[in-house]
C-alpha cells in the first residue's frame, strides 16, 4: 500500500501508462493481476461438495440470508447515514454519492477467496467452508448485478448493465470456470490426492504475488487522492468498519441461536463480514475509472479488510466457549 502511494506520488508516469490499457472501461493490467490472485483460490472450490448441502443446511441458510438479503442493504443504509447525514458538512454531495457507490459494491460482494484464510485461522470446518464458498460463487453470478443495479439506481448513479455483466464475467466466471476445469482435468489425470496436496500448493506464491501487485497498482492509482484527502479516508473507513462488525455479529449470533457448532459458526461469520474486494475494486474501476471516488471507497475497503478481519478472528477464537462442545467435523456434514 505504501509503495503504491509513493509510486502514484513520485512516479505518476507508471499509473498513467497502465491506465492506457483498458477494454470497455475495464483495466487490463488490473484484470490480469486479479486473475493471478483469484484463480488459485477458485481451484480450491469443489462444486461436488454442494451435493452434501442437505446434510446440514442451517449454516448455509444463515450465510445466504445474511450475505444477500441483509448485508447489501445494511451497507447502503449505514453508508448513506454517514456520508449524507453525519458527515454532511465534511463531504460534498457529489463525492458522497460516489463514496456510497463504492460502499454498495463492497456490500454486494461477499468474500469468496480470503474466507479460506479466515476459516483456517478460526479452525473452521474446511469442508463446510468450501460448500459456503461454492454456493456463494453460484449466487454471486445471479444476484450481484441486479442488487448493485438496484441500489445504485436508488442512489441516482447510472450503471450500464453491459459493464456490470462484463465485470462479473471477467472477475468471477472466467477464473471460476478456469479453476473448475483445472481441478477436473488434473484430478482425472493424477488423482484428487495429488491435486489437493501437491498441485494447488504450487500456486500459493502466485496468489501472494498477485495480491501484493494488485494492492500496489490500486494504491498507485489512488496515491495522490489519498495524500490530498486523508480525512476522507478515515470518514469512508468508519461506516465500512461498522458494517463489518454488524454483519459478523448478526451471522455469528444467528449461528449460536440455531445451535450450530463453532467450526461452522466462525467461518459463516467471516464470509459475511469480509468482502470480495477484488471484484468490488474491479467493478468500481470499470464503472467510474481508476482515480474515481467510488474506486477510492473500495480501496479503503481493502485498507481496512485485513486488520478488521484479524480482529474478528481473535474475537471468534476467544468466544469459542459460547458454543456447545460439538464439532461438525465429527459428523458427515460435507
Amino acid at each position: 500500500m505504501v509503495i503504491g502511494v509513493l509510486i502514484g506520488k513520485y512516479i505518476p508516469a507508471i499509473p498513467s501508462f497502465l491506465n492506457q490499457f483498458e477494454y470497455a472501461n475495464v483495466s487490463i493490467p488490473m484484470a490480469v493481476l486479479i486473475w493471478l490472485m483469484i484463480y488459485p483460490m477458485m481451484m480450491k472450490v469443489d462444486f461436488q461438495s454442494i451435493r452434501n448441502v442437505g446434510k446440514n443446511p442451517k449454516g448455509l441458510f444463515i450465510t445466504w440470508i445474511t450475505n444477500w438479503l441483509i448485508k447489501p442493504f445494511t451497507m447502503y443504509g449505514i453508508a448513506s447515514l454517514f456520508f449524507f447525514g453525519i458527515f454532511k458538512a465534511l463531504i460534498p454531495p457529489a463525492l458522497a454519492t460516489e463514496y456510497l457507490a463504492g460502499a454498495v459494491l463492497l456490500g454486494a460482494a461477499p468474500c469468496t477467496a480470503m474466507v479460506f484464510v479466515w476459516s483456517s485461522l478460526t479452525n473452521g470446518n474446511p469442508a463446510y467452508t468450501v460448500v459456503q464458498v461454492a454456493t456463494n460463487d453460484l449466487i454471486i453470478l445471479i444476484a450481484f448485478v441486479p442488487i448493485v443495479k438496484f441500489l445504485l439506481g436508488v442512489s441516482n448513479v447510472f450503471v450500464p448493465w453491459d459493464t456490470l455483466i462484463l465485470s462479473v464475467i471477467l472477475f468471477v466466471v472466467i477464473p471460476l470456470g478456469g479453476g473448475l476445469l483445472t481441478r477436473y482435468f488434473i484430478s482425472a489425470k493424477r488423482g484428487t490426492e495429488y491435486f489437493e496436496n501437491t498441485f494447488v500448493h504450487k500456486f500459493d506464491h502466485i496468489t501472494s504475488i498477485g495480491l501484493l501487485l494488485t494492492l500496489v497498482l490500486i494504491f498507485s492509482f489512488q496515491g495522490n487522492i489519498i495524500l490530498q484527502t486523508p480525512l476522507h479516508i478515515a470518514l469512508i473507513a468508519i461506516p465500512l468498519v461498522l458494517q463489518t462488525f454488524l454483519i459478523f455479529a448478526i451471522t455469528y449470533t444467528a449461528c449460536h441461536s440455531f445451535k450450530l457448532p463453532y467450526d461452522i459458526a466462525a467461518p459463516a461469520g467471516m464470509i459475511g463480514a469480509s468482502n470480495f474486494f477484488e471484484l468490488a475494486v474491479a467493478v468500481a474501476i470499470a464503472l467510474f475509472g481508476t482515480t474515481s471516488p467510488a474506486a477510492l471507497a473500495t480501496t479503503v475497503g481493502v485498507l481496512t479488510e485485513v486488520p478488521v478481519m484479524l480482529f474478528l478472528v481473535r474475537i471468534a477464537n476467544n468466544t469459542r466457549g459460547w458454543f456447545k462442545n460439538l464439532s461438525s467435523q465429527s459428523k458427515d456434514t460435507g
